[in-house]
Parts: structure tokens; C-alpha cells; sequence
């Protein structure tokens, strides 16, 4: 286990009904005497609204499971007995989400963010403010309509994110801003006032560049030819409605998803630069501003599809330690990328395709035609592994990031005398060096290593705001 990697019961600890009754009197209003008081606070009162659907999704998750089951309950139900049903279910459901959001409550200590939850079974997660790496602020069309945002908070040691969903904008925004602050070190009285840091824009994708690269995406036009050449064939194969309407749906959604749903996603993508790290703003119904801290950036990779070669465009993904926040650019011109991501890399210049060490040609052998895809750079901050004919990918690997390193070689490569080099990083990734001739790999081995140890020890602090 690395430097960055912690125990997930030091970032967050979950207490069930027996260890809830501590925490809970805990948080009252002087429940701990010589520290502050600490008020509860509740969720915005839209928020029943929102959950009372729970009953309701329910019922539609079965009928969408077992739809020949759901069609045969429907055709034996009465007017009367739907309209019964239905004055049983509304209200049900509606009590459900009060209920649900009045037993829900969270309060900010001096140390640590309390969220207790629980209609029945009693969930109390204690998660400590220095833990906290990102918070993302989301507003769905709906909840933009109503005037509150959704927090979900990202926290080292864990892989679910906990939220509070919804708050007020404007109080959604002050609590970020306090959590960062105190994440970052500032005495709570301070960091109440501290407000949200400033923040400066960096770059802006527009629309027209976002819209002509879906188009020239291979998996968009794969997916709307299944939609519409399956469920045809299907109908002349089966001749049953069920059969087209249960394919032909999910094939439909995934042609929406690839194309409009994913445009829709980032349009107007903005990544701007602040002390607690790239923001990113994105979205046309439902607005998204998520941080990426870059202490926490584990591999940058510069993907670069077919079709995008001519014009200069990439993509830029991102394996951040405990984050689900995974892309920081949807397209743009190589050279606004690299700009970007000395940003969150300092100190690093991306190796173009050239300077890459192609394997062996005897590596043939073990992977045809495709061999030619690999190549691997070491510089004197990066690890760099480039893979793919078509879709060209370009991993790099700050030194300061890599947990382990591990050479393997199965029969055929020992046969060729090839080996592959294995990079680990925080974030549960590698990145492969491939087909690298066999001194060679070992010899890059036992050099990563002490990189690696040296990298560590002359990394920059993670801490937000320093």
C-alpha cells in the first residue's frame, strides 16, 4: 500500500443503530461540553418530492423485469381497482419521502461532516473534513427549475460518494466553500467566511467542436445502426411485439446516450483553474461543477480517435485516487490539451509519437499487426506507455505515482524474448509498457523502481490551497 492509499474506516465511518446513539446526541446543540455548539440542519424541503418516487420506480423496475407478468396484472385489473390502487400508492408514496427527509439531518463539526440517515435502520456516516478531496455541485433540470443543487462529496479511503441531496443554491454553494476551507486547514470560524475560492477560465469547448466529434466518433454510428437494423430482423425472426419493443428500447437508448445524450453532457465544458484545483462546469439540462484536485491525479491519457487525427483533436481522461471524475477535456486541439495538462502535471512535457520506443520486430509473433500500436518513454517526471493503431492512447505516469512495478512474460514472449512491464498506480490502474525486449524490460524495472522511490520523496505536498 502507496503513500496516497488509506483505510477506508479512517476516511469514513458508517455507525448502525447500536453506535448511533453516540453520534447522534453527540451532534445536538451543546451536546459536548468545552467545544462549539453543533445545530443539525435538514434538507431543502423540495427534497420529499424527490424521494417519494422510490415507491414508484419500484414497481416500474418489475414491470420492466418481467414485462409479460406486468401486461397479464394489468388486463385483470378493474377501473375500480386501478383507481383504488393508485389512491393507496400516491399517498404512500408521498409519506414515504416526508418521512424519509425529516429523519434525515447533517451538521459541519469542527472536525468532521455528519450526515445521519435512516427511516428504520439508522445509517450515521462520519466523514473527517481533511479526508474530503472534491465536491461536486449537480442541478438536474428540475432541481435548476426549483433553485437547489445536489453536493456529492469525494473522500479519500472510499469509493462511494455520499451526498446531500438537495440544498438551496446559495447555501449548497457557502457549505462547499466552508468544506473546502476546512479541507484545506483554515479554523472553522475562519473558513465560514472564506467564501468559494476564484477561480480563472482556462479553456471553453464550444458546442459546434463537441457536436462535429461525436459525429466523427465510430461508436456513434454503431450504435444507431444496431437500432435500426436489430429490431427489423427481429420482428421478421419472431414475429413478437414483446420480443422487438424489450431489444429495440435499450438499443434506442444507448443510439440517444452515444450522440445526443452525451452532447448534452458537455456542452459549454469549462475547465477553469482555482487554489483547490480544475473545476470543470458542464452541461445543458443538468448543470455539473466538479474540482479535480491534481495532487490526486494518479494518470493522465491522451486518447486521440481516427477520425479526430486530421483536424488535431484528442481527448483527455483522467484516473484521479478515490474519484469517479475521469475526464477533464471531451475534445480539443492537441495543443490547447498538452497546455492543460501541465496544469495538472507540472514539469511535464507530453512525448510526442516519435520520440515513443517501438517493440522488436520479432514481437510480431505474440500480437500481429497490433505490435506496431505499442511504444513506451521514460522522461525524467513521467512514465509514458502508447498503445493502439486506430485508436492511438498515450498514458502518462507521474514517478511520484506509481505503487508498484511487475514484469511478466508468458510462453510465446519467452520464446520471442520479449517481456511486458507493469506500472501501478493509486488509483487501482496500470499502465503497460508492452512487448519490450527482455533485458530491456528488466532493466526498466529495477530503473522504475528507484524513480518511483526517488518521486516520492521529492513530490509536492497534496493539500489543497498551499
Amino acid at each position: 500500500m502507496g503513500p496516497d492509499a488509506v483505510r477506508p474506516d479512517d476516511a469514513r465511518e458508517d455507525a448502525g443503530p447500536a453506535a448511533d446513539g453516540g453520534g447522534a446526541d453527540a451532534v445536538g446543540p451543546g451536546a459536548v461540553p468545552g467545544k462549539r455548539p453543533v445545530a443539525e440542519r435538514r434538507l431543502h424541503p423540495v427534497t420529499p418530492l424527490r424521494r417519494a418516487w422510490a415507491p414508484v420506480a419500484v414497481l416500474a423496475g418489475w414491470a420492466v423485469h418481467d414485462p409479460d407478468q406486468a401486461q397479464r396484472q394489468l388486463t385483470r385489473l378493474t377501473t375500480t381497482t386501478l383507481l383504488l390502487g393508485i389512491a393507496v400508492l400516491v399517498p404512500a408514496a408521498a409519506l414515504y419521502g416526508f418521512l424519509s427527509w425529516w429523519f434525515t439531518h447533517f451538521a459541519v463539526t469542527d472536525t468532521e461532516l455528519r450526515i445521519r440517515t435512516g427511516l428504520l435502520f439508522r445509517r450515521t456516516a462520519h466523514i473527517r473534513l481533511e479526508r474530503i478531496q472534491a465536491i461536486d455541485v449537480t442541478r438536474p433540470l428540475l432541481a435548476r427549475v426549483a433553485g437547489v443543487a445536489k453536493l456529492k462529496l469525494d473522500v479519500i479511503g472510499t469509493d462511494k460518494k455520499d451526498e446531500l441531496a438537495f440544498l438551496g443554491e446559495d447555501e449548497a454553494k457557502a457549505l462547499r466553500a466552508e468544506l473546502l476551507a476546512r479541507a484545506a486547514g483554515f479554523a472553522p470560524d475562519t473558513a465560514e467566511r472564506v467564501g468559494e475560492a476564484p477561480a480563472r477560465e482556462l479553456v471553453r469547448v464550444p458546442a459546434r467542436v463537441i457536436a462535429v466529434s461525436l459525429l466523427l466518433t465510430g461508436a456513434t454510428w454503431g450504435s444507431l445502426l444496431c437500432a435500426l437494423v436489430v429490431p427489423p430482423l427481429l420482428w421478421l425472426a419472431t414475429h413478437s411485439l414483446w420480443t422487438v419493443l424489450v431489444t429495440a428500447l435499450p438499443l434506442a437508448g444507448g443510439a440517444v446516450t452515444s450522440s445526443a445524450g452525451r452532447f448534452v453532457a458537455a456542452y459549454d465544458w469549462t475547465v477553469s483553474e482555482s487554489p483547490d484545483g480544475l473545476r470543470v462546469d458542464r452541461g445543458l439540462l443538468d448543470r455539473t461543477h466538479e474540482t479535480v484536485p491534481p495532487g490526486r491525479v494518479q494518470t493522465v491519457r491522451i486518447v486521440e480517435p481516427l477520425l479526430w487525427r486530421r483536424r488535431g483533436w484528442v481527448r483527455v481522461e483522467l484516473d484521479v485516487a478515490g474519484s469517479s471524475n475521469s475526464l477533464l477535456l471531451p475534445v480539443a486541439p492537441r495543443g490547447i490539451a498538452e497546455s492543460l495538462i501541465a496544469r495538472v502535471l507540472p514539469e511535464v512535457t507530453v512525448p510526442d509519437a516519435a520520440s515513443l520506443v517501438r517493440p522488436p520486430r520479432r514481437a510480431g509473433w505474440c500480437a500481429p499487426v497490433w505490435w506496431r500500436g505499442y511504444g513506451f518513454a521514460v522522461t525524467g517526471t513521467v512514465f509514458a506507455a502508447g498503445y493502439g493503431l486506430l485508436r492511438r492512447r498515450l498514458a502518462l505516469v507521474p514517478h511520484a505515482k506509481v505503487q508498484s512495478v511487475r514484469l511478466t512474460q508468458g510462453p510465446l514472449e519467452r520464446a520471442r524474448g520479449v517481456a511486458d512491464v507493469h506500472v501501478d498506480t493509486g488509483a487501482n490502474k496500470t499502465v503497460t509498457a508492452r512487448l519490450r525486449d527482455a533485458g530491456e524490460a528488466a532493466r526498466l524495472l529495477r530503473e522504475q523502481a528507484e524513480r518511483s522511490r526517488t518521486g516520492r520523496r521529492d513530490a509536492r505536498p497534496e493539500r489543497w490551497m498551499t
